[in-house]
């Protein structure tokens, strides 16, 4: 009975950090398009992520020297598969143009995990599987509403869906027994470091000094990226990478919610109908968990 309750709040603590880390990502999606009216997308996403690894850096040095020849190759790997689902998503981000569905089109990379981890071979359960088509319907009915046309920036999208699945799995398996912070540092310097190199390759540098730009920047590198991330590996270290990402697709939400109010961008009938299915979803996914908590309330002793 210990072990099982253990358990529980094992998975309940990953499941808070996960929704605070769809809050963070949400909120991300604001801060970069509003940094990104200074800055050429690619060299943006280089500055946040050095941003990042300062900030991550600072605070695992230690860690970082205590990672083993074997740990570290596992962190360069997922970090450049990382690396390259951001580029992607970021020029989806740029050149899209509406957040709400690219949120759609980036979320698909969490229906696809359970497709990857059966190549990784982890079994789904059935809640999961259950899950799926109530997952696809509400990000379809919250982001699809928008006139819809298909160009590079959604490409841009779904060949980052592709890679955040697999980057999802392999970040779950590696984050169970690598320490979280050296971790997610790695691949935020990794990031920085390609992005960089793909900026100077293809891009016509621009940017701007201006204070207000610089503190969505500062916003997008602390708060959306180093805080965002690092919650993000520590969560997934704690739960299965299939549940994990029926939880990540409330991002979707609170992308739509946050651009509707900084950005203008309308949200209809139909979308927040989305936002039910896909709440509506999750609890699909967990409901042995809830329907094992609700017992051990009705079995508990009452106390005198």
């Amino acid at each position: 009975m210990r072990n099982i309750a253990a358990s529980l709040s094992r998975h309940t603590q990953a499941d808070l950090l996960l929704v605070l880390v769809t809050l963070l990502a949400g909120a991300g999606w604001i801060f970069s398009k509003n940094a990104m009216v200074a800055f050429s997308p690619v060299l943006f996403l280089s500055i946040r992520f050095f941003i990042a690894s300062l900030f991550l850096g600072g605070m695992g040095t230690g860690a970082l020297r205590r990672l083993t020849k074997e740990e570290l190759k596992k962190s360069i790997l997922v970090g450049m598969i990382f690396a390259m689902a951001m580029t992607f998503w970021i020029l989806g981000l740029y050149y899209g143009n509406h957040v709400g569905v690219g949120a759609f089109l980036t979320s698909l990379g969490a229906v696809l995990v359970p497709i990857v981890t059966l190549f990784f071979g982890e079994k789904a359960s059935k809640s999961l599987w259950y899950s799926m088509p109530v997952v696809v319907a509400g990000l379809a009915c919250l982001s699809l509403d928008a006139s819809f046309h298909f160009g590079w920036g959604e490409v841009s999208y779904l060949v980052a869906a592709l890679l955040f699945a697999l980057f999802f799995v392999l970040n779950s398996r590696f984050a169970a027994a690598i320490p979280a912070l050296p971790l997610t540092t790695i691949q935020m310097v990794i990031t920085t470091v390609m992005a960089f190199a793909v900026s100077l390759a293809i891009e016509e540098w621009q940017w701007s000094f201006d204070l207000s730009i610089w503190g969505w920047i500062l916003a997008s590198g602390i708060i959306a990226t180093s805080g965002r991330f690092l919650f993000q590996t520590k969560a997934q270290g704690m739960a299965p990478a299939s549940h994990a990402a029926i939880i990540m697709t409330l991002e979707p939400i609170w992308a739509a919610i946050f651009a509707s109010i900084w950005l203008n961008e309308t949200m209809s009938g139909l979308q927040f109908m989305g936002c039910a299915l896909i709440f509506s979803a999750m609890l699909i996914n967990r409901w042995k968990l809830i329907v094992l908590l609700f017992r051990r309330k009705k079995t508990a002793p009452a106390k005198n």
